[in-house]
């Protein structure tokens, strides 16, 4: 059994966030196989939280799972849009959705 497609996780995923109330928006549309998936967390106080794919190693399941791609909780929304474009540049193609919260949900499976 293979993995999900990138573009329609992506896509259900904008829904889920919806369906919670949240905002959530696509800011850069990835390889729609396969492409790593990138979720920002606006928490709309000038603080963000960026989640990236789990290490394979990590990742005993097929499901997309998550970690915070920075060791604070939070980190200034300027900083993690500097973790972006880093992260853009070595992978161009990449997902980025960016989801607007104050309480910080994201409802991604993580693994700290």
């Amino acid at each position: 059994m293979s993995r999900l497609r990138a573009d329609i996780w992506v896509m259900a995923y904008i829904r889920r966030i919806e369906v919670e109330g949240l905002v959530a928006m696509l800011r850069k549309r990835g390889a729609a196989e396969a492409g790593a998936i990138f979720i920002k967390v606006d928490c709309l106080n000038g603080q963000s939280m960026l989640f990236m794919p789990a290490p394979q190693s990590l990742n005993t399941q097929m499901d997309r799972v998550f970690t915070r791609a920075h060791k604070a909780l939070t980190l200034d929304s300027p900083d993690i849009e500097i973790k972006i474009a880093k992260e853009q540049r070595f992978d161009s193609d990449l997902w980025l959705v960016e989801v607007e919260d104050k309480q910080g949900r994201h409802f991604l499976d993580l693994i700290e």
